[in-house]
């Protein structure tokens, strides 16, 4: 691997990394879906849950469902996406799904379409649905969050204005939006005593970890250091950089390579890099499930 696979070696773009840590707040997680965005969001269901909604205007008991879901949705703070399509302007979408009558709510998760219900359904039942889908997507490993939805995309419901936050994060959020990110790390590290276990206090500590990895280093050095392929410490801060910057195979790759031949000590220590710069990627992510696989041969 070589340095000109880094981008813009003279700065780094953290600002969608920090945005992705700190998606632990509110904001509108409902969208207006159209034919030629469905592939796009299909594809987002590999991250995180998807829930469709099929409605028409002219359905006067529909007005409820659409709120109930955009509530239950906004609520979660990125767990789920809720995608409305209007069967009166995209009839295509409804056709290739079968949908013969409004409303009618699905889910994609990991690309499958799972229905979920048809017709009028209480505010409660509409939340306990959710959160079911939520408890599904968990089940099969499906953790990322979703990013806000803003300017034309949202929904019109009275269910647009931001959920409140998840007053579990509120001092790791705090901390990421003053760029105190190790503090963000010490304050997911609380979290992550009460709760060993919680995806996405993993995943939020994975984040904020590598932010603050990333204030240690220059890019300009990094990528020049990159070229000292057995050097640890270097090859761990060029991955670093590649990840910030969306080239996620090549940073995986290039410590891959690295422990295919290293000491066992080194090869301890990229392991833990690796596994937690999945949680940043996605644990569902095809990136990651490839390099799972290419981990074990490495190690082992």
């Amino acid at each position: 691997m070589t340095s000109e696979q880094f981008s813009r070696p003279g700065a780094v773009d953290l600002s969608q990394l920090s945005q992705q840590a700190a998606s632990h707040g509110g904001g509108n997680y409902v969208m207006d879906l159209t034919e030629a965005e469905f592939e796009q969001v299909a594809q987002r269901s590999l991250q995180h849950p998807v829930i469709v909604e099929f409605f028409s205007p002219r359905d006067p008991q529909g007005g409820p469902v659409s709120e109930a879901l955009a509530t239950a949705v906004n609520a979660g703070a990125g767990k789920y996406l809720l995608a409305r399509v209007n069967v009166d302007e995209q009839p295509r979408i409804a056709q290739a799904l079968g949908v013969q009558a409004v409303p009618t709510v699905v889910a994609l998760l990991g690309g499958q379409l799972a229905p979920l219900f048809q017709g009028t359904k209480s505010a409660d039942e509409i939340t306990a649905v959710v959160e079911q889908v939520g408890q599904a997507a968990l089940a099969n490993g499906i953790t990322g969050r979703a990013a806000p939805v803003g300017g034309a995309q949202q929904a019109a419901t009275s269910a647009d204005q931001a959920a409140p936050a998840d007053p579990r994060f509120a001092a790791a959020d705090e901390a990421l939006a003053s760029g105190d990110y190790a503090a963000a790390v010490a304050e997911f590290d609380k979290l992550l005593q009460a709760t060993p276990n919680d995806v996405e206090v993993i995943a939020g500590r994975a984040q904020a970890s590598l932010l603050q990895r990333s204030t240690e280093f220059d890019p300009a050095a990094v990528v020049a250091n990159a070229a000292n392929e057995d050097d640890l410490h270097s090859q761990l801060q060029a991955a670093d950089l590649e990840i910030i910057q969306g080239a996620y195979a090549q940073g995986i790759d290039r410590l891959l390579d690295f422990a295919a031949t290293a000491s066992p000590e080194d090869k301890e220590v990229v392991r833990v890099r690796v596994l937690e710069l999945f949680e940043v990627i996605g644990r569902t992510d095809p990136i990651v499930l490839k390099a799972r696989r290419r981990l074990a041969t490495v190690l082992f």
